[in-house]
């Protein structure tokens, strides 16, 4: 059995919803989707299957954030993409103590996009200064802001068939 349908096998038995994707459309092996009681289990099975965090940020879509973690393994190509959404009151259970690295990135999502870590030791300002610590620079306007379908792939590849037929039906043989 390979890595990645070990690890499909493994989260599947935790009741974490994951899958094989197209790494050459993605750039990750497996995608997961987390529910926020889910994501400190899964950052713990993700570190005992030898795993490291390669990033962890946010999205800022509607109705709430999408944070997103990505893993890897040194030792096969093997790359997880997890997506959880945050409470309605923008926070998610921190998993900096699973992984030391994640207080950093979480400090990071924290100072650009106000999502709080629940449970994170140190959660004070990283990047911005003091007296910007209400400035969250990554926040889009209400009105610019997205719906988490609007975002997936899958919306983008419809988006991206509709454009190339209208392409081609503008198309004149005097273009050619």
């Amino acid at each position: 059995m390979s890595l990645t349908q070990e690890l499909i096998s493994t989260l599947t038995a935790m009741q974490v919803e994951a899958g094989e994707t197209d790494y050459s459309k993605c750039g990750y092996h497996i995608g997961v989707h987390l529910k926020d009681d889910q994501v400190r289990n899964f950052a713990q099975a993700m570190l005992e299957k030898g795993f490291y965090l390669d990033f962890v940020t946010a999205i800022h879509v509607t109705p709430q954030f999408q944070i997103v973690y990505q893993f890897a393994k040194f030792e096969e190509a093997c790359r997880v993409n997890a997506k959880a959404l945050a409470l309605d009151d923008g926070s998610i259970p921190t998993i900096s103590d699973i992984y030391h690295g994640a207080d950093w990135h979480e400090r990071e999502t924290h100072d650009f996009y106000g999502v709080s870590f629940t449970g994170h030791q140190d959660l004070r300002t990283l990047l911005l200064c003091d007296e910007d610590s209400d400035l969250k620079p990554l926040l889009k306007k209400e009105e610019k802001l997205l719906s988490i379908e609007g975002i997936t792939r899958k919306a983008v590849e419809n988006k991206d068939t509709k454009a190339e037929k209208t392409e081609k039906t503008n198309h004149s043989p005097e273009q050619e």
